[in-house]
Protein backbone atom coordinates (compact mmCIF):
# COMPACT_ATOMS: atom_id res chain seq x y z
CA UNK A 1 0.00 0.00 0.00
CA UNK A 2 1.39 3.35 -1.28
CA UNK A 3 2.44 6.16 1.46
CA UNK A 4 2.67 9.58 2.17
CA UNK A 5 5.90 11.23 1.15
CA UNK A 6 7.63 12.94 4.03
CA UNK A 7 8.64 16.04 2.76
CA UNK A 8 11.99 16.42 4.82
CA UNK A 9 13.46 14.98 7.78
CA UNK A 10 12.62 16.45 11.50
CA UNK A 11 15.63 17.63 13.46
CA UNK A 12 15.36 15.47 16.57
CA UNK A 13 13.75 12.56 17.82
CA UNK A 14 9.94 12.20 17.43
CA UNK A 15 9.73 12.58 21.19
CA UNK A 16 11.42 15.79 21.53
CA UNK A 17 9.58 17.60 18.07
CA UNK A 18 7.05 20.27 19.44
CA UNK A 19 4.00 21.95 17.93
CA UNK A 20 4.57 25.42 16.53
CA UNK A 21 0.81 26.03 17.13
CA UNK A 22 0.61 25.66 20.46
CA UNK A 23 -2.59 24.13 22.20
CA UNK A 24 -3.59 20.64 24.11
CA UNK A 25 -3.54 17.94 22.13
CA UNK A 26 -4.82 15.43 24.62
CA UNK A 27 -7.55 13.32 23.77
CA UNK A 28 -9.82 11.88 26.78
CA UNK A 29 -9.32 8.13 27.46
CA UNK A 30 -13.17 7.80 26.64
CA UNK A 31 -12.79 9.35 22.91
CA UNK A 32 -9.42 7.24 22.38
CA UNK A 33 -11.32 3.70 23.98
CA UNK A 34 -13.91 4.94 21.32
CA UNK A 35 -12.15 5.57 18.20
CA UNK A 36 -9.76 1.95 18.84
CA UNK A 37 -12.93 0.12 18.28
CA UNK A 38 -13.73 1.40 15.26
CA UNK A 39 -10.38 1.23 13.40
CA UNK A 40 -6.78 1.77 13.84
CA UNK A 41 -5.95 4.82 15.97
CA UNK A 42 -2.12 5.77 16.77
CA UNK A 43 -1.21 8.37 19.40
CA UNK A 44 2.53 7.49 18.78
CA UNK A 45 4.73 9.84 18.37
CA UNK A 46 6.45 10.16 15.25
CA UNK A 47 3.20 9.23 13.55
CA UNK A 48 1.23 12.35 15.26
CA UNK A 49 4.24 14.70 14.35
CA UNK A 50 4.13 13.47 10.63
CA UNK A 51 0.49 14.25 10.68
CA UNK A 52 1.06 17.56 11.71
CA UNK A 53 2.60 18.57 8.75
CA UNK A 54 2.36 18.40 5.04
CA UNK A 55 4.85 19.97 2.29
CA UNK A 56 3.91 23.65 3.09
CA UNK A 57 7.41 25.26 2.25
CA UNK A 58 7.24 26.82 5.52
CA UNK A 59 6.79 23.99 7.70
CA UNK A 60 9.98 22.46 6.29
CA UNK A 61 11.80 25.41 7.77
CA UNK A 62 10.18 24.53 11.22
CA UNK A 63 11.00 20.87 11.08
CA UNK A 64 14.60 21.22 10.82
CA UNK A 65 14.04 23.56 13.95
CA UNK A 66 12.37 20.25 15.17
CA UNK A 67 8.65 21.73 14.26
CA UNK A 68 5.68 20.49 13.12
CA UNK A 69 3.04 22.59 12.68
CA UNK A 70 0.09 20.95 14.78
CA UNK A 71 0.84 17.73 16.16
CA UNK A 72 -2.38 15.70 15.99
CA UNK A 73 -3.45 14.25 18.88
CA UNK A 74 -4.22 10.71 17.99
CA UNK A 75 -4.39 9.31 14.08
CA UNK A 76 -7.34 7.15 12.83
CA UNK A 77 -7.14 4.48 9.86
CA UNK A 78 -10.16 3.57 8.50
CA UNK A 79 -10.90 1.60 5.76
CA UNK A 80 -14.57 2.19 4.69
CA UNK A 81 -17.46 5.16 4.90
CA UNK A 82 -18.90 3.46 7.66
CA UNK A 83 -15.91 3.51 9.72
CA UNK A 84 -15.21 7.01 8.83
CA UNK A 85 -18.95 7.81 9.84
CA UNK A 86 -17.81 6.34 13.01
CA UNK A 87 -15.46 8.31 13.71
CA UNK A 88 -17.15 11.74 12.93
CA UNK A 89 -19.77 10.28 14.98
CA UNK A 90 -17.09 10.50 18.15
CA UNK A 91 -15.25 13.62 17.14
CA UNK A 92 -19.02 14.98 17.20
CA UNK A 93 -20.02 13.09 21.06
CA UNK A 94 -16.54 14.40 22.21
CA UNK A 95 -16.25 18.26 20.41
CA UNK A 96 -13.17 16.99 18.99
CA UNK A 97 -11.59 19.14 15.98
CA UNK A 98 -11.09 16.46 13.00
CA UNK A 99 -8.76 17.03 9.74
CA UNK A 100 -8.65 14.56 6.45
CA UNK A 101 -5.47 13.59 5.42
CA UNK A 102 -4.29 11.81 2.28
CA UNK A 103 -1.12 11.88 0.67
CA UNK A 104 -0.59 15.36 2.77
CA UNK A 105 1.02 16.71 -0.51
CA UNK A 106 -0.70 19.88 -0.45
CA UNK A 107 1.99 23.42 -0.20
CA UNK A 108 -0.49 25.66 1.81
CA UNK A 109 -0.90 23.49 5.13
CA UNK A 110 -4.66 22.65 4.61
CA UNK A 111 -3.94 18.96 5.76
CA UNK A 112 -2.38 20.47 9.08
CA UNK A 113 -4.42 19.77 11.84
CA UNK A 114 -4.70 23.42 13.36
CA UNK A 115 -6.47 22.87 16.61
CA UNK A 116 -4.85 18.91 17.32
CA UNK A 117 -7.76 16.74 17.85
CA UNK A 118 -8.06 14.16 15.38
CA UNK A 119 -6.36 13.46 12.15
CA UNK A 120 -8.26 11.05 9.78
CA UNK A 121 -6.00 9.47 7.32
CA UNK A 122 -7.75 7.90 4.35
CA UNK A 123 -4.55 5.91 2.65
CA UNK A 124 -5.96 2.52 3.87
CA UNK A 125 -9.39 3.56 1.88
CA UNK A 126 -7.36 2.78 -1.61
CA UNK A 127 -8.26 1.17 -4.76
CA UNK A 128 -10.85 1.34 -7.88
CA UNK A 129 -13.79 -0.05 -6.75
CA UNK A 130 -15.86 -0.36 -10.43
CA UNK A 131 -15.46 0.88 -13.72
CA UNK A 132 -18.67 1.66 -16.46
CA UNK A 133 -16.41 1.17 -19.43
CA UNK A 134 -19.52 2.07 -21.48
CA UNK A 135 -19.95 5.27 -20.48
CA UNK A 136 -15.88 5.77 -19.07
CA UNK A 137 -16.83 6.48 -15.25
CA UNK A 138 -14.49 4.72 -12.54
CA UNK A 139 -15.45 4.96 -9.02
CA UNK A 140 -11.81 5.12 -6.97
CA UNK A 141 -12.14 5.35 -3.33
CA UNK A 142 -10.26 8.89 -2.11
CA UNK A 143 -6.65 7.69 -0.34
CA UNK A 144 -5.59 6.08 -4.34
CA UNK A 145 -2.14 7.70 -5.09
CA UNK A 146 -1.93 9.04 -8.79
CA UNK A 147 0.50 6.05 -9.85
CA UNK A 148 -1.63 3.33 -8.55
CA UNK A 149 -5.08 4.65 -9.99
CA UNK A 150 -3.12 5.86 -13.73
CA UNK A 151 -1.42 2.24 -13.79
CA UNK A 152 -4.50 0.13 -13.27
CA UNK A 153 -7.02 1.89 -14.49
CA UNK A 154 -4.65 2.27 -18.30
CA UNK A 155 -3.21 -1.72 -17.63
CA UNK A 156 -6.43 -2.82 -16.73
CA UNK A 157 -9.12 -0.90 -18.66
CA UNK A 158 -6.93 1.04 -21.47
CA UNK A 159 -8.40 4.46 -19.99
CA UNK A 160 -7.06 7.33 -18.54
CA UNK A 161 -8.41 10.50 -16.12
CA UNK A 162 -5.27 12.68 -17.46
CA UNK A 163 -5.19 14.37 -14.34
CA UNK A 164 -1.34 14.28 -13.38
CA UNK A 165 -0.17 17.21 -10.94
CA UNK A 166 3.11 18.00 -10.46
CA UNK A 167 2.33 16.06 -6.73
CA UNK A 168 1.32 13.13 -9.08
CA UNK A 169 3.65 10.15 -7.62
CA UNK A 170 2.98 11.62 -3.63
CA UNK A 171 -0.52 12.74 -3.56
CA UNK A 172 -4.59 11.38 -3.30
CA UNK A 173 -7.41 11.26 -5.67
CA UNK A 174 -9.50 12.74 -2.51
CA UNK A 175 -6.76 15.25 -2.06
CA UNK A 176 -7.11 16.63 -6.03
CA UNK A 177 -10.48 16.71 -5.13
CA UNK A 178 -10.63 18.44 -2.15
CA UNK A 179 -7.96 21.17 -3.18
CA UNK A 180 -9.57 21.63 -6.50
CA UNK A 181 -6.17 20.94 -8.10
CA UNK A 182 -5.11 20.80 -11.59
CA UNK A 183 -2.96 18.81 -14.13
CA UNK A 184 -0.45 19.64 -15.93
CA UNK A 185 -2.23 18.14 -19.05
CA UNK A 186 -5.28 20.06 -18.11
CA UNK A 187 -5.47 22.06 -21.37
CA UNK A 188 -6.66 19.20 -22.75
CA UNK A 189 -8.58 17.34 -19.96
CA UNK A 190 -9.75 19.86 -17.54
CA UNK A 191 -8.98 20.29 -13.85
CA UNK A 192 -10.28 18.28 -11.34
CA UNK A 193 -13.53 19.50 -11.23
CA UNK A 194 -14.29 19.31 -14.55
CA UNK A 195 -13.57 15.64 -14.30
CA UNK A 196 -15.78 14.59 -10.97
CA UNK A 197 -19.11 12.92 -11.78
CA UNK A 198 -20.26 12.65 -8.21
CA UNK A 199 -19.01 12.20 -4.47
CA UNK A 200 -19.81 10.06 -1.99
CA UNK A 201 -19.42 12.57 1.70
CA UNK A 202 -19.47 11.91 5.40
CA UNK A 203 -20.99 14.80 6.62
CA UNK A 204 -20.36 16.88 10.11
CA UNK A 205 -23.61 15.01 11.89
CA UNK A 206 -22.53 11.02 10.43
CA UNK A 207 -24.62 11.13 7.82
CA UNK A 208 -23.46 9.94 4.42
CA UNK A 209 -24.81 11.37 0.86
CA UNK A 210 -24.15 10.65 -2.35
CA UNK A 211 -24.29 13.62 -4.92
CA UNK A 212 -23.91 13.70 -8.73
CA UNK A 213 -24.16 10.94 -10.96
CA UNK A 214 -25.16 12.28 -14.36
CA UNK A 215 -23.92 13.83 -16.81
CA UNK A 216 -25.00 17.98 -17.29
CA UNK A 217 -28.14 17.26 -14.77
CA UNK A 218 -30.11 20.12 -13.34
CA UNK A 219 -31.53 19.25 -10.44
CA UNK A 220 -31.22 22.78 -8.46
CA UNK A 221 -27.81 23.45 -7.54
CA UNK A 222 -25.09 21.62 -8.51
CA UNK A 223 -24.60 19.86 -5.17
CA UNK A 224 -20.98 18.36 -6.04
CA UNK A 225 -19.65 21.34 -6.61
CA UNK A 226 -19.89 22.52 -2.90
CA UNK A 227 -17.22 19.57 -1.75
CA UNK A 228 -14.94 20.35 -4.37
CA UNK A 229 -12.17 22.67 -3.17
CA UNK A 230 -13.90 22.58 0.27
CA UNK A 231 -10.00 21.45 1.54
CA UNK A 232 -12.35 19.08 4.11
CA UNK A 233 -13.93 21.87 5.98
CA UNK A 234 -17.74 21.05 5.08
CA UNK A 235 -17.76 16.81 4.81
CA UNK A 236 -15.35 13.81 4.15
CA UNK A 237 -14.68 12.57 0.80
CA UNK A 238 -15.14 8.98 1.13
CA UNK A 239 -15.68 8.06 -2.83
CA UNK A 240 -15.25 9.61 -6.28
CA UNK A 241 -16.22 8.99 -9.37
CA UNK A 242 -14.57 10.29 -12.81
CA UNK A 243 -15.28 10.68 -15.93
CA UNK A 244 -12.23 8.31 -18.14
CA UNK A 245 -10.84 9.08 -21.49
CA UNK A 246 -9.48 6.02 -23.72
CA UNK A 247 -5.75 6.08 -23.64
CA UNK A 248 -4.16 8.56 -26.69
CA UNK A 249 -2.51 5.92 -29.07
CA UNK A 250 -0.93 9.33 -30.83
CA UNK A 251 1.62 12.21 -29.07
CA UNK A 252 3.27 15.04 -30.66
CA UNK A 253 5.28 17.36 -29.37
CA UNK A 254 6.67 21.20 -30.59
CA UNK A 255 8.64 23.99 -29.13
CA UNK A 256 8.64 28.24 -29.88
CA UNK A 257 11.21 30.94 -28.09
CA UNK A 258 9.52 34.34 -28.52
CA UNK A 259 10.90 37.66 -27.49
CA UNK A 260 9.11 38.58 -24.91
CA UNK A 261 6.58 36.70 -22.60
CA UNK A 262 3.64 39.13 -23.73
CA UNK A 263 4.18 37.92 -27.64
CA UNK A 264 4.35 33.95 -25.81
CA UNK A 265 1.09 34.78 -24.27
CA UNK A 266 -0.88 36.23 -27.22
CA UNK A 267 0.04 33.20 -28.61
CA UNK A 268 -1.92 30.87 -26.36
CA UNK A 269 -4.35 32.64 -26.18
CA UNK A 270 -4.86 33.10 -29.62
CA UNK A 271 -4.63 29.25 -30.48
CA UNK A 272 -7.05 28.50 -27.44
CA UNK A 273 -9.52 30.92 -28.80
CA UNK A 274 -8.65 29.08 -32.62
CA UNK A 275 -10.14 26.01 -30.51
CA UNK A 276 -6.64 24.41 -30.46
CA UNK A 277 -6.17 23.18 -26.68
CA UNK A 278 -3.22 20.97 -26.68
CA UNK A 279 -2.56 19.20 -23.52
CA UNK A 280 0.49 21.25 -22.61
CA UNK A 281 0.48 24.96 -23.31
CA UNK A 282 3.28 26.15 -21.25
CA UNK A 283 5.37 29.76 -21.31
CA UNK A 284 8.29 30.46 -19.20
CA UNK A 285 9.55 33.79 -18.43
CA UNK A 286 13.01 34.91 -19.91
CA UNK A 287 14.15 33.72 -16.14
CA UNK A 288 13.08 30.41 -16.16
CA UNK A 289 13.94 29.98 -19.72
CA UNK A 290 17.36 30.58 -19.28
CA UNK A 291 17.33 28.52 -15.85
CA UNK A 292 16.02 25.48 -17.21
CA UNK A 293 16.17 25.75 -21.19
CA UNK A 294 19.46 27.55 -21.96
CA UNK A 295 18.50 30.39 -23.54
CA UNK A 296 20.02 34.08 -22.71
CA UNK A 297 18.36 35.59 -20.77
CA UNK A 298 16.37 37.91 -22.98
CA UNK A 299 13.59 34.79 -24.81
CA UNK A 300 10.82 32.97 -23.60
CA UNK A 301 10.33 29.16 -24.68
CA UNK A 302 6.99 27.67 -25.19
CA UNK A 303 6.63 23.74 -24.81
CA UNK A 304 3.32 22.24 -26.41
CA UNK A 305 2.72 18.57 -26.21
CA UNK A 306 -0.99 16.54 -27.99
CA UNK A 307 -2.36 13.39 -27.58
CA UNK A 308 -5.13 11.59 -28.68
CA UNK A 309 -6.93 11.03 -32.39
CA UNK A 310 -3.72 11.76 -34.76
CA UNK A 311 -6.12 13.82 -36.85
CA UNK A 312 -7.21 16.01 -34.39
CA UNK A 313 -3.34 16.48 -32.77
CA UNK A 314 -2.15 17.35 -35.87
CA UNK A 315 -4.66 19.84 -36.73
CA UNK A 316 -4.21 21.40 -32.92
CA UNK A 317 -0.47 21.37 -33.73
CA UNK A 318 -0.94 23.27 -36.79
CA UNK A 319 -3.13 25.73 -35.20
CA UNK A 320 -0.52 26.38 -32.34
CA UNK A 321 1.99 26.61 -34.90
CA UNK A 322 0.68 29.40 -36.50
CA UNK A 323 -0.58 31.81 -33.56
CA UNK A 324 3.33 31.19 -32.66
CA UNK A 325 4.57 32.33 -35.72
CA UNK A 326 2.34 35.18 -36.31
CA UNK A 327 3.01 36.30 -32.47
CA UNK A 328 7.17 36.61 -33.28
CA UNK A 329 7.43 33.36 -32.17
CA UNK A 330 10.26 30.93 -34.10
CA UNK A 331 10.67 27.02 -33.81
CA UNK A 332 12.73 25.72 -31.15
CA UNK A 333 14.47 22.87 -29.57
CA UNK A 334 11.63 19.93 -29.36
CA UNK A 335 13.85 17.84 -27.03
CA UNK A 336 12.97 20.04 -24.32
CA UNK A 337 9.74 18.85 -24.12
CA UNK A 338 11.27 15.43 -23.17
CA UNK A 339 13.19 16.98 -20.67
CA UNK A 340 10.50 18.63 -19.28
CA UNK A 341 8.83 15.45 -18.91
CA UNK A 342 11.35 13.52 -17.01
CA UNK A 343 12.14 16.20 -14.58
CA UNK A 344 8.94 18.11 -14.31
CA UNK A 345 7.90 16.40 -10.78
CA UNK A 346 11.83 16.77 -9.13
CA UNK A 347 11.51 18.68 -6.02
CA UNK A 348 15.02 17.82 -4.90
CA UNK A 349 16.09 21.37 -5.67
CA UNK A 350 13.35 22.73 -3.17
CA UNK A 351 14.49 20.13 -0.32
CA UNK A 352 18.32 21.17 -1.00
CA UNK A 353 18.15 24.86 -0.25
CA UNK A 354 15.56 24.49 2.48
CA UNK A 355 18.67 23.14 4.32
CA UNK A 356 20.95 25.69 3.15
CA UNK A 357 18.25 28.40 5.04
CA UNK A 358 16.79 29.78 2.01
CA UNK A 359 13.43 30.43 0.94
CA UNK A 360 11.73 28.98 -1.91
CA UNK A 361 7.62 28.94 -2.69
CA UNK A 362 5.17 29.06 -5.96
CA UNK A 363 2.21 30.78 -5.94
CA UNK A 364 -0.34 30.40 -8.38
CA UNK A 365 -2.87 32.61 -10.09
CA UNK A 366 -5.30 32.62 -12.41
CA UNK A 367 -7.61 35.68 -14.48
CA UNK A 368 -8.68 36.40 -17.95
CA UNK A 369 -6.23 37.33 -20.68
CA UNK A 370 -6.72 40.64 -20.22
CA UNK A 371 -5.41 41.36 -16.68
CA UNK A 372 -2.64 38.91 -17.00
CA UNK A 373 0.28 41.01 -18.86
CA UNK A 374 -0.51 43.33 -15.70
CA UNK A 375 -0.09 40.72 -13.21
CA UNK A 376 2.95 39.18 -14.64
CA UNK A 377 4.70 42.63 -14.51
CA UNK A 378 2.90 43.65 -11.07
CA UNK A 379 3.38 40.65 -9.21
CA UNK A 380 7.09 39.78 -10.26
CA UNK A 381 8.05 43.57 -9.22
CA UNK A 382 6.06 42.91 -5.79
CA UNK A 383 8.06 40.14 -4.98
CA UNK A 384 11.21 41.73 -5.60
CA UNK A 385 9.93 44.51 -3.17
CA UNK A 386 9.48 42.33 -0.16
CA UNK A 387 12.59 42.53 2.68
CA UNK A 388 14.57 39.39 2.12
CA UNK A 389 13.73 38.51 -1.57
CA UNK A 390 16.11 36.83 -4.23
CA UNK A 391 14.51 36.40 -7.52
CA UNK A 392 11.28 36.23 -8.88
CA UNK A 393 10.18 34.31 -12.02
CA UNK A 394 6.98 33.02 -13.54
CA UNK A 395 5.38 30.86 -16.37
CA UNK A 396 1.85 30.25 -17.88
CA UNK A 397 0.62 26.46 -16.81
CA UNK A 398 -2.78 26.11 -17.94
CA UNK A 399 -4.83 27.81 -20.40
CA UNK A 400 -8.43 28.79 -20.90
CA UNK A 401 -10.85 30.04 -22.73
CA UNK A 402 -10.95 33.18 -21.26
CA UNK A 403 -7.73 33.23 -19.39
CA UNK A 404 -4.92 31.21 -17.77
CA UNK A 405 -3.13 30.10 -14.84
CA UNK A 406 0.48 32.45 -13.98
CA UNK A 407 2.73 29.89 -11.63
CA UNK A 408 5.31 32.35 -10.08
CA UNK A 409 8.83 30.46 -8.07
CA UNK A 410 9.92 32.97 -5.96
CA UNK A 411 13.02 32.88 -3.38
CA UNK A 412 14.22 34.67 -0.19
CA UNK A 413 17.70 35.20 1.03
CA UNK A 414 19.25 32.64 3.79
CA UNK A 415 18.36 34.60 6.95
CA UNK A 416 17.27 33.74 10.66
CA UNK A 417 14.22 35.77 9.93
CA UNK A 418 12.47 32.96 7.35
CA UNK A 419 8.81 32.88 8.69
CA UNK A 420 8.35 37.29 8.67
CA UNK A 421 9.97 37.41 5.48
CA UNK A 422 7.78 34.98 4.04
CA UNK A 423 5.06 35.96 5.48
CA UNK A 424 6.63 39.61 3.36
CA UNK A 425 6.81 38.14 0.24
CA UNK A 426 3.61 36.04 0.46
CA UNK A 427 1.82 39.23 1.66
CA UNK A 428 3.39 41.13 -1.42
CA UNK A 429 2.95 38.84 -4.02
CA UNK A 430 -0.60 37.53 -3.43
CA UNK A 431 -2.00 41.11 -2.86
CA UNK A 432 -0.63 41.97 -5.61
CA UNK A 433 -2.12 39.37 -7.61
CA UNK A 434 -5.27 40.55 -6.15
CA UNK A 435 -5.09 44.26 -6.98
CA UNK A 436 -4.90 42.97 -10.35
CA UNK A 437 -8.10 41.51 -10.65
CA UNK A 438 -6.55 37.83 -10.11
CA UNK A 439 -8.02 34.94 -8.26
CA UNK A 440 -6.35 34.34 -4.61
CA UNK A 441 -5.49 30.69 -6.23
CA UNK A 442 -5.47 28.26 -9.01
CA UNK A 443 -5.13 25.15 -8.01
CA UNK A 444 -2.83 24.93 -4.45
CA UNK A 445 -5.90 25.99 -2.77
CA UNK A 446 -6.08 28.28 0.32
CA UNK A 447 -5.43 25.78 3.56
CA UNK A 448 -3.72 27.98 6.41
CA UNK A 449 -1.28 30.11 4.44
CA UNK A 450 -3.99 31.99 2.00
CA UNK A 451 -6.33 32.16 4.52
CA UNK A 452 -6.01 35.76 5.60
CA UNK A 453 -6.23 36.37 1.96
CA UNK A 454 -9.88 35.17 1.44
CA UNK A 455 -12.22 37.97 2.03
CA UNK A 456 -10.29 40.58 -0.03
CA UNK A 457 -10.58 38.14 -2.76
CA UNK A 458 -14.14 37.26 -2.51
CA UNK A 459 -15.56 39.82 -0.71
CA UNK A 460 -19.05 39.95 0.55
CA UNK A 461 -19.56 36.31 -1.19
CA UNK A 462 -17.20 35.51 1.77
CA UNK A 463 -20.42 35.06 3.74
CA UNK A 464 -21.90 32.44 1.29
CA UNK A 465 -18.92 30.32 2.41
CA UNK A 466 -18.99 30.92 5.81
CA UNK A 467 -23.29 30.56 6.04
CA UNK A 468 -22.62 26.84 4.37
CA UNK A 469 -19.76 25.84 7.11
CA UNK A 470 -22.24 27.34 9.71
CA UNK A 471 -25.35 25.10 8.65
CA UNK A 472 -23.29 21.96 7.39
CA UNK A 473 -21.05 22.19 10.38
CA UNK A 474 -22.21 23.80 13.20
CA UNK A 475 -19.96 22.75 15.82
CA UNK A 476 -17.15 23.53 13.57
CA UNK A 477 -15.66 20.13 14.12
CA UNK A 478 -13.89 19.61 10.12
CA UNK A 479 -10.69 20.95 9.75
CA UNK A 480 -11.24 23.88 11.60
CA UNK A 481 -9.39 27.24 10.69
CA UNK A 482 -8.86 26.72 7.24
CA UNK A 483 -9.30 28.73 3.99
CA UNK A 484 -10.51 31.70 5.79
CA UNK A 485 -13.77 30.54 8.01
CA UNK A 486 -14.37 31.65 10.96
CA UNK A 487 -13.37 29.00 13.88
CA UNK A 488 -15.22 28.73 16.95
CA UNK A 489 -12.74 27.35 18.44
CA UNK A 490 -10.22 30.60 18.28
CA UNK A 491 -13.14 33.27 19.03
CA UNK A 492 -12.63 33.89 15.63
CA UNK A 493 -9.32 35.05 15.65
CA UNK A 494 -6.48 33.66 12.94
CA UNK A 495 -4.26 31.50 14.66
CA UNK A 496 -1.37 32.57 11.49
CA UNK A 497 -0.23 34.94 10.86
Amino acid sequence: MTQPTEPIEFAGAADDIVSRFAGNNDLNAAALAALSTICPTSTDAQSTAEHGRDWWPLAMHWALQGKTPRRAGAVCTPTNSAQVAAIVAVCNAHDLPLTVAGGRSGVCGSSVPLYGGVVLDVTAMQGIVSVDTVSGIVEVLPGTFGPDFENELQSKYQLTVGHFPQSFDISTVGGWVACRGAGQYSTRYGKIEDMVVGLEIVLANGDIVRTGGAPAAAIGPDLTSLFVGSEGTLGVITKVWLRAHPVAQFQARAAYVFPSFADGMHACRDSVRNGATPAVLRLYDEIESKRSHGLDGTQCTLLVLDEGDERLVKATLDIVRECAISNRGRVGDVELVEKWLHHRNDTSGLQALTRKGYIVDTMEVSAPWSKLESIFNDVRTAFMSAVGARSASCHLSHSYLDGACLYFTFAGDKTDAVEDNYIAMWNAGQRAAIACGASVSHHHGIGINRARFMQESLGNAMQLLQGLKDTLDPKDLLNPGKIGLTSLRNNGRQVWP
